[in-house]
């Protein structure tokens, strides 16, 4: 179970380095813009925005994967809650996708490395 725990991280971790990719470099590009469905105006004004909220999703990123490297369960849970509640909040007030994409990936993360310990 540890390392279908610690795979179900990495993954996490993956998404979120995606995440940073799309909102910091692709938001006014295709790929962004459909992942928004904001127009190339629309895309091009809230673009700084775009790039915090990738910036935090790399933090997020960086985070799991540093859990995986130092193999610290409270380090993984301590970033797998954020992920969830950073989920949950974006899924509640901008996108109901945002709760397939994000939490529930890190709740099977979370349950799967508790499951381990």
């Amino acid at each position: 179970m540890h390392t279908v725990a610690q795979v179900l991280i990495a993954v996490v971790a993956a998404l979120h380095a995606y995440f940073l990719v799309l909102e910091m470099f692709l938001w006014q590009r295709p790929p962004g813009r459909a992942l928004s469905g904001f127009d190339e105006d629309l895309a091009r004004r809230t673009a700084p925005l775009a790039a915090n909220q990738g910036l935090y999703n790399g933090f997020l990123a960086a985070g799991l994967i540093w859990s995986l490297v130092i193999d610290s369960l409270a380090t993984q849970v301590f970033f797998l809650v954020c992920v969830i509640v950073a989920g949950l909040y974006g899924g509640a007030t901008a996108n109901r996708r945002i709760l397939l994409a994000q939490a529930l990936p890190g709740a099977l993360a979370l349950g799967a490395a508790l499951l381990a310990a």
